[in-house]
């Protein structure tokens, strides 16, 4: 029985109980070094439930935090940053701003305006870049798309909110389907979710599905909630793939030796880098984040310019796409995501899914719970990818490279509910204030930045200044509250 390396203050003041660890294999040795991370999560421990929450947050917290090593197995001389094993020359420089690895710790990008939070542009990530071999060296946007750091508060939430409308979407899909099976003819329905609206399906009498009015989603119907292209599906898959390309620390799951045939597909000789568990305590940090929140003035003129700002939000037609709440039928949140692809942990590989209560557990800001047992997202987004720039201003489409087939001028509606304190805006995080980034909107959101500019001045800082109040409010410092 040990206790998690580096954590033993915060874990006795926070009443962190002694856990079982599968113990870490040796690493080379460098003289007067050794490993940050001594000591391993072993999944089976978590399914067998001898792990709390808490337990799992603050070794979460930890791996979040932790500024790796060789020892460790930071580095990856012998494989690209590519989220599908891929391997390359190892005689490379062993970091690069651009191909990665860049960084030693997940803390060093996610700091603002806590641990878990966005980043300032220094900390940018050139997406796509890691997929160089030889290693990309240019930040030229003919080699990557530069993007800023987005914060991860509130991402269970938004996760679980993904899930129900795929759900939902495969629902609508399996319906059309089977009505077109049983009439013999073509029947077409819409694609709405939790009111959102993703285009059309039309299945033919063979069962044929076509996709080709679907819009906002990719043709499998699944919300990919992550990174600003909205691409990937889980704090899971996004966290396996993280680790790897800015750290070059390989998760068992995907890079270890029933997928890749070794256990030290980097080459970098350190075996086993991140175990399945260490993967799960480090999603479950990120998920439970507390969900961001209001901060009201204190006076009350300040309030009322905050509150006709929030109207003129509405009624100038922002919240079409910022959509001020989405309803969450089922508020516990379970890890892993059955939407999950291969090389990342699914449902059917544990004897049971760990789960907590998105509206009690956890450091909190909760989410509010309804009468009836539901939740209340106040994410300010739709979850849906749209066209944001056009000829006349094309600045939001200021990218080269096509993420997941996603256009360039296409991404996911931006989560607003932390964009009090997550400056800067922007995808690429080269906006400093958010006037600037509501004015470059365009494309299909053209009509509301017109009716914005259209405002009178007084308007416009109401509506800034309401935004304004949307924050992460950090967690107190010394203990974080659980059930």
């Amino acid at each position: 029985m040990k206790r998690w390396n580096g954590v033993a203050a915060v874990v006795a003041a926070s009443a962190f109980v002694s856990i079982c660890l599968l113990t870490a294999r040796p690493a080379a040795q460098i003289p007067g070094e050794r490993p940050k991370l001594t000591q391993h999560i072993n999944q089976a421990d978590i399914e067998a439930g001898r792990y709390s929450l808490a337990d799992l947050f603050f070794a979460g917290k930890f791996l979040f935090e932790t500024s790796f090593n060789r020892l460790d197995g930071f580095g990856r001389p012998g494989a690209t940053g590519d989220g599908n094993p891929t391997r390359r020359n190892p005689d490379q420089p062993f970091m690069t701003r651009v191909s990665g690895p860049e960084a030693n710790s997940c803390a060093g990008c996610h700091n603002k305006p806590e641990v878990g939070g966005s980043g300032d542009f220094v900390a940018n990530v050139f997406v796509l870049g890691q997929l160089a071999d030889p290693v990309q060296m240019s930040i030229d946007p003919l080699f990557s798309n530069e993007r800023n750091t987005v914060g991860m508060h509130g991402s269970g939430a938004i996760e679980m909110l993904a899930r129900e409308m795929t759900a939902e979407l495969h629902r609508i899909r399996e319906r059309t389907r089977e009505e077109a099976i049983k009439s013999g003819r073509f029947v077409t329905h819409d694609l709405i979710a939790k009111g959102v609206y993703f285009g059309k399906i039309t299945c033919s009498p063979s069962g044929d599905v076509d996709t080709s009015q679907v819009e906002g989603v990719d043709p499998d119907l699944i919300i990919k909630p992550f990174h600003q292209k909205g691409v990937v599906v889980s704090v899971r898959q996004f966290t396996v793939n993280a680790y790897n390309h800015h750290h070059g620390l390989q998760a068992v799951e995907r890079f270890g030796v029933e997928r890749t045939g070794t256990r030290d597909f980097d080459g970098d000789g350190v075996e086993d880098e991140l175990s399945v568990g260490d993967i799960t305590a480090a999603t479950l940090f990120q998920v439970a984040l507390g969900n961001p929140t209001r901060v009201m003035p204190s006076d009350l003129a300040s309030r009322a310019r905050v509150q006709r700002g929030e109207r003129l939000f509405e009624e100038i037609g922002c919240a079409r796409c910022h959509i001020p709440a989405l309803i969450l039928d089922n508020p516990i949140y379970s890890e892993p995501n059955p939407y999950n692809p291969p090389g990342n942990l699914r449902p059917e590989d544990v004897s049971r899914p760990f789960t907590f209560d998105l509206t009690r557990d956890g450091p909190g800001p909760h989410l509010e719970r309804t009468k009836d047992g539901r939740a209340i997202v106040r994410a300010y987004t739709d979850l849906k990818r749209h066209k944001i720039a056009d000829d006349e201003d094309p600045f939001f489409n200021n990218e080269r490279l096509i993420q997941g087939g996603v256009a360039t001028d296409v991404f996911i509606t931006r989560k607003l509910w932390d964009v009090g304190n997550s400056e800067p805006y922007g995808h690429r995080g080269d906006l400093s204030t958010i006037g600037e980034a509501i004015m470059h909107h365009a494309g299909e959101a053209r009509p509301e930045r017109n009716r914005f500019m259209a405002l009178s001045p007084q308007d416009q800082t109401a509506i800034v200044d309401f935004l304004k109040t949307l924050q992460v409010v950090p967690s107190p410092r010394t203990s974080l509250f659980f059930r």
